[in-house]
């Protein structure tokens, strides 16, 4: 009779100072087994998730827009809503996700539309607060396409109140920035809030 094959999960080697091996440290300090079969690689996915969840500080906003504005004659308000983010609350990096509307009234110039998406992963994916990300998204895109105005709206989800502290899931929280005409104009300001509201699209 053939004996039969024992297979050992062997621990991985890890290079000191990396986050892994700091994530290996903290499990344990949690007094979890890092040596158990479901924790053998887990400080290694949780480097790999943190690195992609921060991407976002290595990104060039430069490159994400290559060269995509174009001249339009087109001065009336573009709105990109419903936009998803996830991101990473700074205070106990728990994530917080939600909805980016953002809109702008073109002066000439006007950006791609896949652009702006991009442009809120490049902030979103950093450890942030909902307040200084909807400012971050706003200045970045009245940088880059110079337009009379930039109006951003973010409904988010928080875990940090959701999971602990206050335990509330059903709340959420919007935030505003507006710039320019928007936050000079009312008119301009409320068809923005209206166009947001309004789902023309359906589900």
């Amino acid at each position: 009779m053939k004996a039969k094959a024992v297979v050992q999960m062997m621990t991985p080697k890890r290079e000191e100072g990396t986050i892994a091996s700091h994530m290996e440290s903290v499990l344990r300090k949690l007094g979890e087994d890092t040596d158990r079969e479901g924790l053998l690689r887990t400080p290694e996915r949780s480097e790999k998730a943190l690195k992609f969840l921060t991407s976002g500080y290595d990104v060039n906003l430069q490159d994400i827009v290559n060269g995509a504005l174009f001249q339009v004659k087109h001065d009336e308000m573009v709105i990109v809503k419903d936009i998803e983010f996830y991101s990473l609350c700074e205070h106990h990096m728990l994530p917080f996700f939600g909805k980016v509307h953002v809109a702008y009234l073109p002066n000439e110039k006007v950006i791609g539309l896949s652009k702006i998406p991009r442009i809120v992963d490049a902030f979103a994916r950093r450890l942030q607060v909902q307040e200084r990300l909807t400012q971050d998204v706003a200045q970045a895109i009245g940088e880059i396409t110079k337009p009379r105005g930039v109006g951003v709206i973010i409904e988010a989800r928080h875990f940090c109140m959701m999971m602990r502290g206050v335990e509330k899931q059903e709340s959420s929280t919007v935030t505003s920035a507006m710039l320019g005409a928007f936050r000079s104009q009312r008119a301009t300001r409320e068809e923005f809030l209206s166009l947001v509201r309004h789902n023309s699209l359906s589900r």
